[in-house]
């Protein structure tokens, strides 16, 4: 079985991935955003950070890790142009989580699976320009020539031969040890700001921030990848709101209710925090004159257009992904990829559908991985 499943190496599932984003170390948080927010949106969920050295792959970054960096400090808050002006290298995890490692092209899957349990949360595979064989296999520089290798790709690899794994398949996430009862979550009353350092740990894990009510039911979550969907605005609504009005805001992010609005306003002036609402305005009114100026509404009135996103200025429908602990391996591995989750809430249904815990793709990997020994 481990014979015929990893004669493939990490370039055959790198076939047909987009280039990576890169910028040096040097570059400014600002200029990431920037970044992020021209590319097409699969390529654009973060940037590669590269450092002096050809083809030193560092770490990862996007939206969502500038919102972070905006909300670290009262100074961050009170002077947001000064904070967008820091470098990247600022924006990276200080710990090690999320950590980044380049691969070979060569690389057995076997090989990136272990780099995956061993502590890295993504891969970065050197990209090249021609045919095949040069794409995957050359020595990359530092523009933009990596693509990355996520677990993602690896649960998806494994669920194509799961006919092989037919013993543990059908066995459900509780009997296999899956349910982490160790989740991060946050009170829907709690300030969001304060839920910011369980946020950046959410970023490095690839999972979310659950919100739960004192009872132990799940209310929603904030989600690391909604955020990213978001631009440096964002950073006033997690300054000012609790976690609960801020799902509120990520969902109708680019068009809120008016009240959040005026919560938000309000909360800015409290703070004293002026600049940060100049810039959520300056804001604001940048995104309404280019919706203004290419309106794809039938009666021509403008409205407002997420960058990079075809759903901006309407309510997301995506809800927190759930999933029982009798739920099968398989059937969650295709609920997770179906809904392009990295993870998915356990709610007990004998104990009124409490949250119980989450079920992670790392976790999940290392079932094949003790499978595959």
């Amino acid at each position: 079985m481990a014979v015929s499943l990893l004669a493939n190496d990490v370039s055959d599932l790198c076939i047909g991935k987009p280039a990576v984003r890169s910028l040096p170390l040097s570059a400014a948080a600002g200029d990431l955003a920037a970044t992020v927010r021209k590319g097409p949106r699969a390529a654009a969920a973060a940037c590669i950070a590269v450092g002096p050295a050809r083809g030193a792959v560092v770490g990862r970054a996007g939206l969502a890790d500038v919102l972070c960096l905006l909300c670290s400090s009262p100074d961050a808050l009170g002077r947001p142009a000064a904070a967008l002006d820091r470098p990247v290298s600022a924006l990276l995890p200080k710990d090690g989580a999320g950590e980044v490692r380049r691969v070979d092209p060569r690389s057995s899957v076997l090989e990136a699976l272990d780099e995956i349990l061993s502590g890295a949360q993504v891969l970065a595979v050197p990209l090249r320009s021609g045919g095949r064989k040069k794409q995957l296999g050359g020595v990359a520089g530092v523009t933009g020539d990596f693509c990355w290798l996520t677990q993602e790709d690896l649960v998806r690899y494994f669920l194509n031969s799961i006919s092989l794994f037919y013993h543990v398949a059908a066995r459900s996430v509780s009997s296999l040890g899956l349910v982490r009862p160790d989740f991060l979550s946050a009170r829907p009353d709690e300030a969001a700001l304060s839920a910011v350092p369980l946020i950046r740990r959410a970023i490095a894990a690839e999972t979310a921030v659950a919100v739960v009510s004192t009872d132990g039911h799940l209310v929603g979550e904030i989600s690391t990848a909604h955020l990213a969907a978001c631009d440096e605005t964002a950073a006033a609504a997690i300054a000012t709101l609790s976690a609960a009005d801020l799902m509120a805001y990520i969902d109708y992010f680019g068009s809120p209710p008016e009240h959040i609005l005026r919560a938000i306003k309000t909360g800015l002036k409290a703070k004293g925090l002026d600049a940060m609402l100049e810039l959520m305005e300056d804001e604001t009114m940048t995104s309404f004159s280019l919706s203004s100026s290419s309106s794809d509404d039938d009666t021509g009135r403008p409205h407002l257009r997420r960058p990079s996103s075809g759903s901006f200025g309407r309510r997301s429908t995506e809800e927190p992904v759930v999933c029982s602990p009798a739920s099968s391996l398989v059937a969650v591995m295709v609920q997770a990829l179906a809904h392009r989750v990295s993870y998915l809430w356990v709610l007990d249904e004998e104990d009124d559908c409490r949250l119980a815990g989450i079920v992670t793709f790392a976790d999940i990997l290392r079932v094949f991985r003790e499978q595959l020994q």
